[in-house]
């Protein structure tokens, strides 16, 4: 269980490590936000008719997405700085020479 938790949470083992640090923290409080909705949301249906259903459903969805997240950034991303104009102009000018 250890093992599973630091795969997400330990910021040096999960896909976002290659993540600007102020980046990888405004996607991890994202999915936060987002689990906090689904299971307060599960919670609140769950006196309602299908409660199961849609509980399930909600948490398959987080899943989804979180798996889409962690995927998406789990290569080395470069930023826009990165990749050149088509015009082959730099994106931005340098004052400091670099």
């Amino acid at each position: 269980m250890k093992n599973l938790y630091d795969l997400i949470m330990d910021p040096k083992r999960n896909p976002l490590r290659h993540v600007h640090p102020a980046q990888r923290f405004q996607i991890m409080l994202m999915l936060s936000i987002m689990w906090t909705t689904i299971f307060t949301a599960a919670i609140g249906i769950w006196f309602a008719y299908g409660a199961l259903l849609v509980g399930h459903a909600l948490v398959l969805i987080g899943i989804a997405v979180t798996a889409h997240v962690f995927r998406r950034y789990s290569k080395e991303n470069g930023t826009y700085r990165d990749y050149p104009r088509e015009d082959g102009t730099a994106r931005y000018d340098d004052v400091w020479g670099g």
